[in-house]
């Protein structure tokens, strides 16, 4: 159906761009970028940014629709405990956790291994865990339009545990639900199953 390509390879101008960039910033904080260990840094900071916002430049949906399959199966699919990585919009300091995800089909399925990619092209961007959620949510929702969608994230954040208030062990947990998700007896359905210790 659509196409997407996996972030592989860096914009030499952007690349150049930001590593002056990074350059200035470090001798801003008194640094020498001369000194043999940081003389690389800008470039590789260059890089580890292109990287870690390469969420923009892909589209989710089209991750979904490249592995759509019409199937008559009308119960939970459940894949939790997706890894995810992303940088805070308000410090540009990383938070990351685990995603729950569940949808009901209505017609369609979708290959699992794009799940957790919808998960990286949304994490791989500036963002609040909130609409971090919501942006995964709408996602799912619109593209395969299923019975309902769940969506769960569990996420420690580095601006609260490096700085600020630094407590090390607070773990924020947002979630969004649509469809038959929004009944309490479905709801709690996947709210128990994403909790189980499966053997």
């Amino acid at each position: 159906m659509g196409s997407y390509h996996y972030f592989e390879e860096y914009h030499q101008e952007t690349t150049d761009h930001l590593k002056d960039q990074y350059g200035e910033i470090l001798k801003g904080i008194g640094e020498d970028i001369a000194r043999e260990g940081i003389t690389k840094t800008p470039e590789r900071a260059a890089k580890a940014m292109q990287f870690l916002t390469s969420g923009y430049c892909q589209d989710p949906a089209e991750i979904l629709k490249s592995a759509m399959f019409a199937e008559k199966y009308h119960d939970m699919v459940i894949v939790k405990d997706i890894e995810l990585y992303s940088l805070c919009e308000h410090h540009v300091l990383p938070f990351f956790g685990k995603a729950h995800i569940a949808y009901i089909p209505d017609g369609y399925i979708v290959g699992l291994s794009k799940i957790p990619r919808v998960v990286d092209v949304f994490s791989r961007r500036l963002q609040v865990q909130e609409r971090l959620t919501h942006d995964i949510l709408e996602c799912i929702n619109t593209t395969l339009q299923p019975k309902g969608v769940a969506v769960v994230i569990e996420a420690s954040h580095m601006c609260m545990m490096m700085r600020g208030v630094q407590k090390q062990n607070s773990v924020t947990t947002t979630s969004g639900f649509r469809g038959q998700f929004e009944k309490i007896e479905t709801r709690n359905e996947f709210l128990k199953l994403i909790d189980a210790k499966l053997s």
